[in-house]
């Protein structure tokens, strides 16, 4: 991030081909895995996971962080928490989290260290994560190696499909 998007007493642009992923922008650290979680983790990437999704942050100054997400049809999300609450945004396409369908236009909070996870549905999703942090964690809950066994089969059936996605339409 640029020094002077550290001054929030000032107005500022900020713009999406500018916007750096999670890891490379440095808002998010990441919770020790235990041992199972680590070689969950690792069959996940090397099933293709990373081919599933896509995260950049588009706003990160002191006390806010906004996030664009593009997670494609059945990207395997672990069950997880965050240290800040979030309030999510649904742009495109649409999810199921617990018993509810959410589409375009619909919004869901998570308050600070609740664990969730969502699907998202036939066409993916993309929305909008707000925070009012700019730095967060994230902690997996997953347990056991057949929970991250069937993460890895899901991201491997899509693997190939991901790789052509397009995103979902705005207003469907």
């Amino acid at each position: 991030m640029a020094e002077d998007q550290q001054d929030t007493s000032k107005f500022q642009i900020f713009r999406a081909e500018d916007a750096k992923g999670l890891m490379e922008e440095g808002c998010m650290s990441l919770e020790p895995y235990t041992p199972v979680q680590r070689e969950g983790m690792n069959k996940l990437l090397e099933s293709g996971y990373m081919e599933g999704d896509e995260v950049k942050v588009l706003v990160n100054i002191p006390g806010f962080s906004l996030t664009h997400v593009w997670f494609k049809k059945d990207y395997p999300l672990p069950l997880h928490s965050h240290n800040a609450d979030c309030l999510y945004y649904i742009i495109a396409g649409s999810l199921r989290i617990g018993n509810q369908e959410l589409g375009p236009r619909d919004s869901f909070f998570v308050p600070a260290d609740v664990p969730y996870a969502y699907k998202p549905g036939p066409d993916g999703v993309e929305l909008l994560e707000i925070r009012q942090e700019g730095q967060f964690n994230f902690a997996t809950h997953g347990k056991t190696p057949a929970y991250w066994e069937k993460l890895a089969e899901t991201a491997a059936a899509n693997r190939e499909d991901w790789k052509t996605a397009e995103r979902p339409k705005l207003n469907a």
